[in-house]
């Protein structure tokens, strides 16, 4: 088992001790017969991005070194084939390769979860019953399905299909913005009745929406910060870290920011937080992923290709970003070993 502050190994006796808190919380919370949760997942994980060539392919390279960074950094959990992933625009091959090398290069050293998204229930289904298949994958993070805009119910009927087919335990997404649909509380505690469905990755901007996930789910419904700038609120509130973008550039720096909060150190995650502020705002200057892809590109990792509808910054707006980049001191000279 896996400490939730540090993911190292728990004593027995800790361990034990934690399993019968769930089971409290279940009780108390009105879940009887509910599977326990997995607190393994907790603290900071990268959304990543999806390296491209000139020729539009995968630069399984600049991948492979992207996820080692990241381990070597120290990061919680990763996440490939999510909406920073631009996984509308890879095909089906493209999608399931990806992750096998994702979990290929992380070889169990962290948690994998793999984005499985469809608007299509049919498809999500299947696309989730595949992708918790693969060797090496943990998790599977689901978002509301876009464009039809179901109502609750079918949200509700939506996800529960999802996490009945997942061999592993389903992340909900909640991001309206892209989406065009809220996942509601009141769904959401339903659903947190699922027994596969484990935690919700909460993007939904409203703060006091996440503040009334975060006190009335139960205690062991794991609740994660979509947003990069608003981490520290959301852990304040009882959530357990965050689906990171800003982490691509700065894996160790929001690990040690998200980590700090867990425990309780919060004047350093303030001082964190404070200084790359900045940067997280600076992401969202145009569509997620293309200022990360362009911090990622300016810090020599990737080339900084895009497969449309996503394209390159404008130029003032690329100005800008790279004075952000530039005054938080992420512009040092480095070597990148392709293997």
């Amino acid at each position: 088992m896996y400490d939730p502050g540090g993911l190292k190994p728990l004593g027995e006796d800790i361990s034990k001790g934690l399993d019968a808190g769930l089971e409290a919380s279940s009780t108390k919370n009105g879940f009887r017969g509910r599977k326990l949760r997995n607190m393994t997942l907790r603290g900071c994980g990268t959304a990543l991005v999806t390296p491209f060539r000139q020729d539009g392919s995968i630069d399984e390279p600049a991948l492979r070194n992207l996820v080692r960074w990241q381990i070597d950094s120290g990061i919680d959990f990763l996440l490939p084939c999510g909406t920073t992933g631009e996984t509308p625009t890879l095909t089906h091959d493209e999608w399931l390769r990806i992750i096998d090398i994702t979990t290929e290069t992380a070889a169990g050293r962290l948690p994998i979860m793999a984005g499985a998204t469809s608007n299509n229930t049919q498809d999500a289904v299947a696309k989730t019953r595949e992708a918790s298949s693969r060797t090496g994958v943990d998790y599977v993070l689901s978002a509301t399905p876009y464009y039809n805009k179901p109502t609750q119910e079918g949200i509700y009927r939506h996800f529960r299909e999802v996490a009945e087919a997942s061999h592993k335990p389903v992340m909900l997404y909640n991001i309206a913005g892209r989406t065009g649909t809220n996942i509601e509380t009141p769904t959401l505690r339903r659903l947190a009745e699922v027994p596969n469905i484990v935690a919700v990755k909460e993007a939904s901007g409203n703060i006091g929406q996440i503040a009334e996930v975060c006190g009335t789910l139960p205690e062991d419904f794991l609740v994660f910060s979509g947003d990069d700038a608003i981490t520290l609120a959301v852990i304040g509130l009882g959530g357990v870290g965050i689906v990171s973008v800003a982490s691509n550039a700065i894996p160790a720096e929001m690990t040690r920011m998200t980590q700090a909060a867990l425990t309780g150190k919060w004047d350093l995650a303030r001082m964190i937080f404070r200084k790359y502020l900045p940067l997280m705002q600076a992401n969202f200057i145009e569509s997620n992923p293309i200022p990360v892809k362009a911090v990622l590109s300016m810090m020599g990792r990737m080339e900084e290709v895009y497969r449309l509808p996503m394209c390159p910054m404008r130029p003032e707006n690329r100005a800008k970003l790279e004075k952000v980049v530039t005054e938080v001191g992420l512009l040092q000279p480095h070597s990148v070993t392709v293997q």
